[in-house]
């Protein structure tokens, strides 16, 4: 949760200085994610390294069950600030007419590093814009304390354990308004997010030495061990190789040292009559062992054993053995390396892939609104009923009158009857919904949670209301233009 900011030279101001009419101040501000494509690639490839390991790991934004409030009180009609206004959705293929809920592709999970290093991920979608590169979310989504952001931040259509169907979006610019940044105001708790074109990874493969030094992209050495000789002749070659550890011999030691293994050594029988029983050194290693060999076997046989051949022309051998405790030796490994390098493609811009959904300002209160999310935080009583991994809806009518709440400085917030609990952050709030084409427009974001009736369950959510501020930090953000992360040989761009 961010602290309410307020710069400590405004204490030494006098009355007059404050009084600034309010249209004098900006109602945006825009703040830098990540906006070098050599970064992004970085950001991107954290997440999904290891079969998407860091997705898995994620856990919903934070909220503390026993943060959940009361509806302080319901506060006016529908604001009046200006004429309502819409930008119409953008669509991509989609399915067929159903008669269930057909879950749009525009929705998915933003994930984020926090300063604490948890990763964790609140809900956003696609929304239409100029340059097809803009997501909405919830403001706290994406600032922490302060005017800060949160790191590694990127967007996931589509997103199921662990996987980006779609590609991952990563965060260039980040659009909110100015008294959410400042002032922690949940008024204005929303937040546009131009996000670079998406990539995906596409395997590995192996090159020259050359090729390796010059690629952009992800890369590293993957060892193979080779014989001396192999080595030897790859220094000759001046090959990319190495060798490990050194060439020891066995040393003596004692039956408790550490490090001691036992080893069988052959000996006459003579010296296998004289050793003794036991652990020591040179005690006998089990009773003589006799062996069926070839003529051609006993022959070669110049060890310290005796040799025997019946009438009938079987060959025997018997062995004598003796223990010995030693340190082991060790050898030189030698290795070669081999070059690989990480292939990526470009999936393109987020609109043109997953499609975005349509804008809505200024809109009366009481609207049949879809709301998408991802919810996964118990209720504060203890129950679970979400899990997170798949995405949850709530449909109904708005209230009439908007809200107030104090711990959030909310004094216009809409609300709606909803069960669904934390990590829905930043899903969007949809009306004029078109079930067969899985569009609407975006007339809000799920900000707060609340346990209205006490009983220790989350039964309505709120999200603040888009109003004419909310359209000119969309402007702002409808203008940010991004660019492609990876080119189409799957290498990094500068």
């Amino acid at each position: 949760m961010k602290r309410l900011f307020v710069p400590l030279a405004a204490a030494s101001l006098t009355a007059a200085a404050l009084a600034i009419p309010a249209q004098a101040a900006p109602h945006w501000v825009k703040d830098p994610l990540t906006p070098q494509p050599k970064d992004a690639y970085g950001a991107a490839f954290f997440w999904l390294d290891a079969n998407g390991a860091a997705l898995k790991k994620a856990t919903q934004y934070h909220w503390d069950a026993k943060d959940v409030d009361k509806i302080v009180r319901k506060g006016g009609t529908t604001p009046d600030d200006g004429k309502p206004g819409a930008t119409a959705p953008a669509t991509t293929k989609s399915g067929g007419k159903s008669k269930n809920v057909n879950l749009p592709r525009t929705i998915g999970k933003v994930f984020f590093v926090d300063k604490s290093g948890k990763y964790q991920w609140c809900s956003a979608t696609s929304i239409q814009s100029k340059h097809r590169n803009l997501i909405v979310t919830a403001g706290h989504c994406v600032y922490e304390s302060g005017d800060d952001v949160f790191a590694k931040w990127v967007f996931v259509p589509g997103y199921y354990q662990g996987k980006a169907p779609y590609g991952i979006y990563v965060g260039a610019y980040a659009f909110t308004h100015y008294d959410l940044d400042v002032y922690d105001d949940y008024d204005g708790d929303y937040a546009f997010v131009a996000v670079h074109n998406g990539f995906a990874l596409a395997g590995e493969k192996e090159v020259t030495p050359k090729e390796y030094h010059a690629w952009a992209g992800d890369k590293w050495v993957k060892p193979r061990e080779i014989t001396r000789e192999e080595f030897v002749k790859c220094q000759l070659n001046l090959g990319e190789c190495w060798s490990e550890g050194k060439d020891t011999k066995p040393e003596l030691a004692g039956p408790d040292h550490p490090e001691a293994v036992l080893e069988k050594v052959e000996v006459s029988p003579e010296t296998y009559k004289k050793a003794k029983v036991g652990r020591a050194q040179g005690a006998k290693y089990g009773e003589p062992v006799t062996e069926s060999v070839t003529e051609a076997q006993w022959k070669a046989y110049k060890g310290p054993g005796t040799k025997a051949e019946d009438k009938a022309g079987n060959y025997t051998i018997t062995r004598y053995y003796v223990q010995r405790w030693v340190k082991p030796g060790t050898s030189r490994k030698y290795f070669e390396g081999r070059f690989i390098i990480g292939l990526a493609k470009d999936t393109g811009r987020l609109g043109d892939v997953v499609g975005g959904q349509g804008f809505a300002w200024n809109q009366p209160m009481g609207q049949t609104t879809m709301v998408f999310g991802y919810p996964a935080a118990p209720h504060p009583d203890g129950d679970k009923p979400y899990t997170g991994v798949t995405p949850k809806y709530c449909y109904g009518k708005t209230a009439t009158k908007s809200v107030q709440v104090n711990t959030f400085k909310v004094e216009t917030h809409q609300v709606l009857k909803c069960s669904m609990t934390p990590g829905a952050d930043g899903g969007p709030w949809l009306i004029k919904w078109n079930n067969a084409k899985r569009t609407g427009y975006v007339n809000g974001v799920t900000s707060v949670f609340y346990d209205n009736d006490g009983n220790d369950r989350v039964d309505h959510i709120s999200s603040a209301y888009f109003d004419g501020e909310t359209a000119d930090v969309y402007n702002k953000a409808n203008l940010a233009e991004t660019k492609k992360v990876v080119g189409p040989n799957g290498e990094l761009l500068q």
